[in-house]
This record gives structure tokens, C-alpha cells and sequence, in this order.
């Protein structure tokens, strides 16, 4: 039997907390096919996208009765494990775990054989997150008007540091550049470590990380974070100004992750994994293991998630364009 020919359509009512959500789901193994599930991870083990993957996974076995297993397919900006997701039969056996970098790829590499739009198939958003804006501990700036000011005075003098082209530590800044009219000299690193600890060396001035990175790192001493990337103050830090607010207006990048199949699945499939997965992210022990990796959880349906998926394709897709951007 096919992976899901035997679901039949079913109703979910939505509560003001979650979807409430079928208090006895059948699993697939009851439906009589046992192979396992794989959740793709097109980043290296330890990022966000994964460490959200290996939370998934224990618990859609337990809610399925089926193997689900994570398997990591880095590079090329994410475009190598979204590939392989976009070419696997639309039978729910293959899914993707991803953060929003993964619509920036596709702008970076325009043959790549597959569209990321049309082949794969959004399921729903799980989080959402900010990004901050640091420096180096001795930098002569303490907020963000006065970062633009330091580098509107020397431009081109200064350098900042992300994990690689296309990243969203990338594209933040180049986002900031465009609006507040500054110039800086990109150093992409293999990887954050070697960024953040360049920053802390101050072999590197700045660069934006993940705001739950940032935090303990300007605890001990060791960097200024002077702002946030979501509009709103992030609902976790709120002791954090945005960079909306203190001048940079309409600055607003979420770093979201998300949960993708290829194209093709079928209606039953796809609104199943949907409440399912939302099911998961609204238990309480889910969603305190999120709030450490600096995520709120911020489910949708999957026409909402496809909506949010093209938004942020065609305005990445923009900033990449305006900023002559390049893959490596």
C-alpha cells in the first residue's frame, strides 16, 4: 500500500492554542507500510534546522508507530538536501526540515535543477526568531545610529563576518547596508565558529548571529549587542531594542524554520503531517525546548506557510540582486 493512499479526509478544529488535534492518531504502521520516515537536514549537524530535526523525529515515531530518521545533506547554501527532497516520490517518506535561508539558494545558484518554489511542497512554519546585530566588545559604538554613524565615516574600511554567502547572517547585513546607506566588506567563514570567535578576537568588527548565540556571549563580556532584527522587540528578549525602532525603519528579518515535502503530495498526507507536527510543537515540554534555541513557536497551515514561502523568496531574491551578491 502507498504511503497514504488509505488517509481519508479529515477535519481538525482549530483552538486559540493549537489544532487540538487527534487525540488518537492512527500510525502508518497500522496502515501497513513500515518504512521509515526521513527527515532532510540540508545544513550540518549542530545547526538550527538540525537540532529542531532531532527534536521532531522521537516523537513523530512515537506518534506514528514508524522509524523517522534525521539525515544531514549540507551545502551549496542548502540547495544540495533540497534537491534531494524535491526529486523524492511526494509519498510523505521524505520532508525537510529548513530555516528561511533555505529561498536564498535558489538566487545564488539560477541552474540548479529543481525549483524551489513549485518542487517542493511548504508544510508548515514550527518558529521564529530574530537575529541581533553585534561587535566586538571595544567598538566604539553602544547602539545602532551610532554603528551607522562610525561606519557612514569609513566606508568600505570595515569588514563583518558570516558563516558563508547567502546566509541570513549574510543577507542581514547587506539588508542594513542597503537601507542605512553604509559600506562593509564581507569575509564569509566556513561556518560560525570561526566568525564568532574572530569577533571575539576582534579580528572582526561585527556580524549578526542568532539572538540566543549572541546573549551569553555579551553576558560574559566578550561582545555589544546592539539590536535585533524582527521588527518587535523578540518576545524572549525583550530587554533588546530592534533595529525598527531605533531608526532603521521597516527593518524586519525573521530568522523562521520550517517543514517542507516535495510537490505532488496529496491533500490528506499534507494536512496530516500539518496537525501532526503542530500537535507536537504545541505540547509544553516542545515548546520550552524551542525557547532554548531562541525560537517561538509560530505554527501555520500550509497555504499560510506557502505564502510566507514566496514572500521571502521574491524579497530575498531583491536584496540579492541589489546587492550583487554571489555564490562562493
Amino acid at each position: 500500500m502507498k504511503f497514504g493512499q488509505a488517509l481519508s479526509r479529515r477535519r481538525f478544529i482549530q483552538s486559540s492554542a493549537s489544532l487540538a488535534l487527534a487525540a488518537s492518531p492512527m500510525s502508518w504502521a497500522q496502515m501497513g507500510d513500515k518504512r521509515p520516515v526521513k527527515l532532510l537536514v540540508p545544513f550540518t549537524p549542530g545547526a538550527g534546522p538540525d537540532i529542531l530535526a532531532r527534536l521532531l523525529a522521537p516523537k513523530l515515531t512515537l506518534r506514528w508507530d514508524l522509524p523517522v530518521i534525521v539525515e544531514n545533506r549540507p551545502g551549496a547554501s542548502g540547495t544540495i538536501g533540497a534537491d534531494a527532497v524535491a526529486k523524492s516520490a511526494p509519498d510523505g517518506h521524505t520532508l525537510m526540515v529548513g530555516p528561511a535561508s533555505s529561498l536564498t539558494g535558489p538566487h545564488l545558484y539560477p541552474k540548479l535543477p529543481f525549483d524551489i518554489i513549485k518542487d517542493l511542497q511548504p508544510i508548515t512554519n514550527v518558529g521564529t526568531t530574530s537575529l541581533a546585530l553585534v561587535v566586538h566588545k571595544g567598538f566604539p559604538a553602544n547602539n545602532v545610529q551610532e554603528f551607522i554613524a562610525y561606519a557612514k565615516a569609513r566606508p568600505g574600511q570595515l569588514n563583518y563576518g558570516s558563516p558563508g554567502n547567502g546566509t541570513h547572517h549574510h543577507l542581514c547585513m547587506e539588508l542594513l547596508k542597503l537601507q542605512a546607506g553604509i559600506s562593509l566588506v564581507h569575509i564569509p567563514y566556513k561556518g560560525s565558529s570561526g566568525a564568532e570567535n574572530d569577533l571575539i578576537a576582534g579580528i572582526i568588527p561585527t556580524m549578526f548571529l542568532p539572538i540566543h548565540v549572541a546573549l551569553p556571549k555579551l553576558r560574559a563580556g566578550q561582545i555589544k549587542v546592539l539590536g535585533s532584527s524582527l521588527k518587535e522587540r523578540h518576545p524572549l528578549f525583550k530587554d533588546i531594542p530592534s533595529l525598527h525602532e531605533q531608526g532603521v525603519t521597516g527593518y524586519d528579518v525573521d530568522l523562521w524554520l520550517g517543514v517542507w515535502g516535495p510537490a505532488g503530495m496529496s491533500p490528506a498526507l499534507l494536512n496530516r503531517y500539518n496537525a501532526d507536527i503542530r500537535a507536537i510543537v504545541a505540547q509544553p515540554d516542545t515548546q520550552e525546548r524551542l525557547a532554548a534555541q531562541g525560537l517561538v513557536p509560530n505554527t501555520s497551515t500550509p497555504e499560510q506557510f506557502s505564502r510566507l514561502v514566496l514572500q521571502e523568496w521574491e524579497r530575498w531574491g531583491k536584496v540579492i540582486k541589489d546587492a550583487k551578491i554571489t555564490a562562493d
